[in-house]
């Protein structure tokens, strides 16, 4: 089986076959959005459908194509390799058709749309992407809220954001469309920090902090005492605690400053981090210019 573009759907090509089979975009897209949902429930949600319209169309598309595409058991959903081979090629369409209607049928989008984002994240990964919608949609403006994850959410509980990117544990527990995962890392402006007898001094953000939790969890499962040496919200605050040499932090790892170190030598005694997740999670009923910021950002975040 081959997969190809044709007439703006995917053509599906068998070997034992000289015809072209066209699948419709609105099937790639159930597909693409179970996937990044992590479930047909969220993705009915997101899709305003009945789960089970989602169900039949993952049924119709897998019947298409002869091939299974998702491993479901009731608490977990997987891609198998069909579905793997698939999911990059159905996001490249569904990009090419979607970039093709806005030219056409959104020309005009406008209004306000209101972000909110932690501020590490807002300062090292958002920027491109922002740019990019803006350039794309001028008449629409922007209102971004940095913030701490905890002071975002109850921003969005609120009614205070359209959209909202807050960092979560891995096992999804805040729900939303996960849009960013990497490695966290111990940083320091120097080895000698970690070597230095007695508990080991923690720069953190305030309670309640995924970094700071994840940090005091992995020394207590280790059995290494630690203190907290210097609390500060700003990211800007925490780069200079550390390079003044006040303690040792937590970052995940495209975000370590080239000045800093990262202390990943098992000598040191610092346990292993587990990835850290940024989940977008939206307000009901997004106007269209707030729906064209959401998949943008889910789109371009891609990680």
């Amino acid at each position: 089986m081959k997969l190809i573009v044709l007439d703006s759907k995917i053509a599906i090509v068998n070997d034992s076959m000289d015809a072209c089979m066209n699948i419709h975009p609105d099937l790639l897209r159930a597909f693409v959005t179970v996937v990044e949902c992590g479930g047909f429930s969220r993705a009915a949600e997101r899709l305003r459908r009945g789960q089970s319209a989602i169900s039949l169309q993952m049924k119709r598309l897998e019947d298409s194509l002869g091939a299974k595409l998702l491993e479901r058991t009731p608490r977990h959903l997987s891609l198998t390799s069909e579905g793997e081979l698939l999911l990059d090629h159905a996001r490249r369409l569904l990009r090419l058709n979607d970039e093709l209607v806005g030219r056409f049928t959104e020309r005009e989008l406008s209004g306000v749309v209101r972000l909110g984002a932690p501020e590490d994240f807002a300062t090292s990964h958002l920027p491109s992407v922002l740019a990019k919608f803006a350039r794309a949609h001028p008449r629409v403006a922007l209102e971004v809220t940095c913030e701490l994850t905890l002071e975002v959410f109850e921003r969005f509980r609120a009614g205070g954001l359209d959209i909202a990117l807050v960092k979560r544990e891995p096992s999804g527990a805040m729900g939303g469309i996960r849009v960013w995962r990497e490695p966290l890392v111990w940083v320091a402006a120097d080895r000698q920090i970690a070597e230095t007898e007695g508990p080991l001094p923690l720069i953190v953000s305030p309670r309640p902090c995924v970094y700071r939790k994840r940090a005091t969890d992995s020394l207590d499962t280790m059995g290494r005492l630690w203190r907290v040496a210097y609390t500060c919200g700003s990211l800007a605050g925490t780069h200079a605690a550390v390079r003044a040499g006040l303690g040792i932090t937590v970052l995940p790892k495209e975000m370590v400053p080239t000045d800093l170190t990262i202390l990943n030598d098992e000598a040191l005694g610092l346990p292993d981090l587990k990835d850290t997740e940024m989940a977008l999670i939206e307000a009901p009923d997004l106007s269209p210019a707030a729906a064209r910021l959401r998949d943008t950002i889910v789109r371009e975040l891609e990680h």
